[in-house]
């Protein structure tokens, strides 16, 4: 069989093929007075035109101008006019091979050009190899090798050289990471990696598929057995300091490619690829295990805080009707001894009208029913205790946790937890540590100076919770409970960056230039905020001595708006799904995005490609897909979906429309490009399973995740990320701004109340953006100014606690550290802000960041008081992210628009494809609309209130056939329709 090209010389065209484009005619083939003295030398207009197109050649595109080979005609006839020659004299000099030779042999010899050799192909094979652990892609490694060449001053060889450098380089690079992974394993860690891949026990799966397929429902039973799969991994002896020897990315991608193997496949295998490969799964494994049992315990205790909040509810509403019968009677008593004292008769007389028996047992049923325990949430909790005992022990065996000081003794009551049960002991010691215990727990801990011992493991369960999501503890083989500080850029390389400056933030890093342009900033917005309340010009607000009231805005959209909406979509064309893919796809070429995971080669089949593609994007999954699309394989898309799927394909695909979508006139009338908003979409699970425990007040404890989202004022949901139901959105806002594959540039963004924090708010200025949130109940928020800022009578009732600024200085540093590791990549934004969210009070840098928020905020809340245009941009932005959601709504229509897969990761791929095939409608309804509007003569002022999000004209069901025949030829679009008259014969 002949061995598939990994490059061919159409993907390196742009190399070896000069551009005729004119300014690059200009630059690359102009000619300098010595080139024209050196020409001249020669005799003939034939010989002067030669000699000159290989000298151009040699430069750029830097390749041999080959015998039989004619420039393009833009060239030729530009370089002929500089010589004043005729075009037509090529061809007098491309007849004689030998003079071309000669001439060759000359300029290379003046100018320093090197033929390509076989030692230079050995040296750019060692050039290459190291790139090639991170860069997988060939034609991306190829353009590094043209560049080096070049670098070099060597001449370009044929294409199968450059392929053949690559080929090399990445076996190479691939046989390096084999070596260390597996390379000095001994013959009983083999022989464990290798029984992965037999059947477990005589059932039907292999060990590596049980580890692979672990149970995702939050439950005690569960968390033994994923404890169960933890075991079995760290018996196979895989030291996780391997995958630090390779880079990450190399790792990742072995990594990965160990996650999708099927075990026959990898059976078949060479020893050393199978057991490098192994110990990739092992060694991700034992860090996704890991995850996962800490994740389920954070699930079930947050499970079990939730049944008891529900039940001390039910037992508080029980108490209020119990009460009432004992308050009756004690009141009744209470009443006669009042009514004897106004009357004047004698109290003991009166006393001794009272049913003492009865009035005994009304207060001591008083007693029980106002007692703490009796409705408090802790004690409904501790009750609960007996449910969770059966894990305890193994799971906090488990883990080796560790922390800082401030830590320390929750973390030695940890061990003594962990200890008792592995010991069997039943009872604490006399003296347990107790400093970690917060005040709310010590009534249910200390009860008459004794442990009790139910309610202190749960003390140190709930608080180890709490520290692993702060990370103030942390556990060694995790990646999601890792020390804090481990995120973040080395102290000695943040410095060494700072002292070479400046760093890649967009404030002033000098922290007093920093206060004092904030302070400026405050004294103006008080100033105008102060003149235009007491002239009563405060747009749409009154701001007074009862306080401030802010009007809803006023809707500025034409009547006629929606009229003519309806008019332009009725001349769109109808089409099917697949052919406005298709079409996309010929538009933007977003398909060669999705290469394989491993050779970086695009799909050979692009119809089933994109057949994968819709699958994601409409719910429809691959099983009924396979079913639904003639010619298409369950067997064939599964393959193409594990294999060229993944998260960075839909980004940079993604990325693909939305630069092409900014090209369109039409997109230029919805907005620049340069705000944009964000919001989260619920969409319900299809069974309760991983999603048990988790509860929030917008969405309750229904199951189901959030695609949250970040929408362009062009309407182009440039982000997506699935988070769950119950997580707050404000970490996730910087997210989509500061990861994204697209050329967009954002200055502004939106979001409703849900995602904003003082954090978030801090965070913004330091990656340049402007954050403009619509917060609900404005009114009843503080603002926060510099010490010594005044906020005058009017603002006094909206002015809060003053910033502690001190505080800002001392951590101001550790600030700097933490955004620029954000924005190096370091760390993620959302990662960051969940931990310093989850911190104690009294930390540092989280108190830090929230006081450079509040400062932050106070400016914005005197903007949104005074900037109408401000409140309505905002109003806009949001509007348009909703508009969104209701196509995003429409197209995940199947399987009642539930997400029915449990995994993460084929939830992200849902997500990412849903966003992707809104992106491609967005992009073809405004390429057709705008031919629509131009053919109508719709104004402006009414064409930008038409949005791109109709898919009425879209056939979204049926079958699923790709007619490329159907698609128009390049350069044109299909004819807009005539709508046709309910008259008409």
């Amino acid at each position: 069989m002949a061995r598939r090209h990994l490059l061919t010389r159409e993907m390196l065209a742009g190399h070896y093929d000069p551009s005729l484009d004119e300014r690059e005619i200009a630059r690359h083939f102009t000619l300098t007075r010595d080139d024209l003295e050196l020409i001249a030398s020669r005799r003939g207009d034939a010989t002067r035109l030669g000699y000159a197109m290989l000298m151009l050649y040699l430069r750029c595109p830097g390749r041999v101008l080959e015998a039989g080979e004619a420039p393009p005609m833009t060239i030729l006839a530009f370089v002929a006019s500089q010589l004043d020659v005729s075009p037509a004299s090529w061809r007098c000099y491309a007849r004689r091979d030998e003079t071309r030779r000669t001439h060759l042999a000359d300029l290379s010899r003046r100018f320093g050009h090197l033929v390509f050799s076989r030692a230079d192909f050995h040296a750019l094979v060692a050039f290459a190899m190291p790139i090639a652990q991170t860069v997988t892609q060939p034609t991306r490694l190829a353009d590094i090798v043209i560049d080096e060449m070049r670098r070099r001053r060597l001449l370009l060889p044929p294409v199968t050289v450059i392929e053949a450098i690559v080929r090399r380089a990445r076996q190479q690079a691939g046989d390096l990471v084999h070596d260390v992974l597996a390379g000095d394993l001994g013959e009983p860690e083999r022989a464990r990696l290798d029984a992965l891949l037999s059947r477990r026990d005589d059932k039907s799966a292999t060990w590596l598929s049980w580890l692979r397929n672990p149970p995702l429902s939050p439950a005690p039973r569960n968390i033994l057995r994923l404890i169960e799969r933890l075991n079995y991994v760290r018996a196979l002896g895989l030291a996780g300091s391997r995958a630090a020897t390779i880079p990450q990315t190399a790792f990742n991608r072995i990594a990965d490619e160990a996650a999708r193997i099927t075990p026959q496949h990898l059976a078949e295998l060479p020893d050393r690829r199978r057991h490098a490969i192994l110990a990739a799964a092992g060694i991700r494994l034992e860090e996704s295990l890991t995850d996962a049992v800490l994740t389920m315990m954070d699930k079930l205790l947050g499970s079990m805080m939730r049944r008891a909040e529900n039940r001390t509810k039910d037992k508080a509403i029980g108490t209020i009707r119990s009460l009432q019968a004992q308050l009756r009677l004690l009141t009744g008593s209470c009443r006669t001894l009042l009514d004897a004292r106004a009357r004047g008769v004698d109290s003991l007389a009166a006393i001794s009208s009272i049913d003492w028996e009865r009035l005994g047992t009304a207060v001591m049923d008083a007693e029980l029913l106002i007692a703490p325990e009796t409705i408090d949430r802790t004690a409904e909790l501790i009750e609960r205790q007996r449910s969770l005992r059966s894990v305890i022990g193994p799971f906090l065996n488990a883990f080796e946790f560790r922390g800082a000081g401030a830590v320390q003794g929750l973390l030695d009551a940890v061990r003594l937890i962990a200890d008792i049960y592995r010991t069997g002991r039943r009872r604490l010691p006399d003296n347990p540590p107790l400093r970690f215990v917060p005040p709310s727990w010590r009534p249910f801990v200390l009860r008459d100076g004794v442990v009790v011992r139910a309610a202190y493991e749960l003390c140190v369960l709930t608080q180890l919770r709490d520290r692993l999501r702060a990370g103030d503890i942390w556990v060694a083989a995790s990646r999601h409970y890792r020390a804090f500080d481990s995120y973040l850029l080395p102290p000695a390389t943040f410095d060494a960056m700072r002292a070479r400056g400046p760093l890649p933030l967009a404030i002033d890093t000098d922290f007093d230039s920093f206060v004092a342009g904030r302070r400026a900033s405050l004294d103006t917005a008080i100033e105008r905020v102060t003149i235009l309340a007491r002239q009563g010009e405060l747009p749409q607000v009154r701001l007074d001595d009862n306080g401030l009231v802010v009007s809803p805005l006023k809707a500025i959209t034409p009547p006629d708006a929606e009229k003519m909406r309806r008019v332009a979509y009725d001349r769109l064309p109808r089409v099917k799904i697949t052919d406005l893919l298709l079409e996309v796809d010929s538009w933007t070429g977003f398909s060669e995005c999705f290469t394989h995971r491993r050779s970086g080669r695009v799909a050979d089949d692009r119809n089933a490609l994109l057949t994968v593609i819709l699958a994601d994007g409409i719910n429809l999954g691959l099983t009924r897909m396979a079913e639904t699309c003639q010619g298409a394989t369950l067997r064939q898309l599964a393959h193409l979906h594990d294999w060229h799927i993944s998260e960075a394909a839909y980004g940079e695909a993604l990325g693909r429309l939305i630069d092409v979508h900014r090209t369109v006139p039409l997109s230029a009338l919805w907005g620049d490009g340069t705000t944009s908003s964000s919001d989260g979409q619920l969409f319900h699970a299809g069974g309760r399973g991983a999603a048990i425990g988790d509860i929030n007040a917008r969405n309750g404890n229904e199951p189901g995740v959030s695609f949250y989202t970040h929408v362009t004022d062009q309407y182009d949901p440039f982000a997506s990320r699935v988070i769950a139901a119950t997580a707050g959105e404000a970490p996730y806002v910087l997210d989509g701004l500061l990861y994204h594959a697209t050329g967009l540039s954002i200055e502004e963004h939106y979001t409703d109340t849900g995602g904003a924090s003082d954090h978030v708010f801090g965070l913004m200025p330091f990656f340049g953006y402007r954050f403009a949130p619509r917060l609900r109940d404005l009114k009843d928020r503080r603002m926060h100014l510099l010490p010594g800022q005044e906020a005058g009578p009017l603002l006094a009732g909206m002015t809060g606690d003053p910033v502690a600024i001190g505080h800002v200085a001392a951590h101001w540093d550790e600030l700097l550290r933490l955004t620029t590791s954000i924005r190096s990549g370091t760390a993620t934004a959302s990662a960051m802000l969940r931990r310093l969210s989850a911190y104690p009070r009294q930390n540092g840098l989280a108190l830090a960041l929230r006081e450079v928020g509040r400062i932050e905020r106070s400016i914005f809340m005197l903007d949104w008081l005074r900037d109408l245009d401000l409140r309505r941009r905002t109003q806009a932005g949001l509007n348009k992210g909703e508009a969104r959601n209701a196509l995003a709504r429409a197209l995940f229509f199947n399987q009642l628009g539930e997400l029915r897969d449990r995994r993460f990761e084929n939830q992200t791929y849902r997500a990412s494809g849903l966003s992707l095939l809104a992106a491609a409608i967005i992009l073809w309804n405004t390429r057709y609309l705008e031919q629509a509007v131009g053919a109508l003569a719709i104004p402006e002022d009414i064409t930008r209130h038409i949005a791109p999000l109709g898919w009425e004209h879209i056939s979204l069901t049926g079958d699923y056939r790709w007619n490329v025949e159907s698609r128009p030829d390049p350069g044109q679009l299909r004819p807009l329709r005539t709508p046709s008259s309910l008259l008409a014969a």
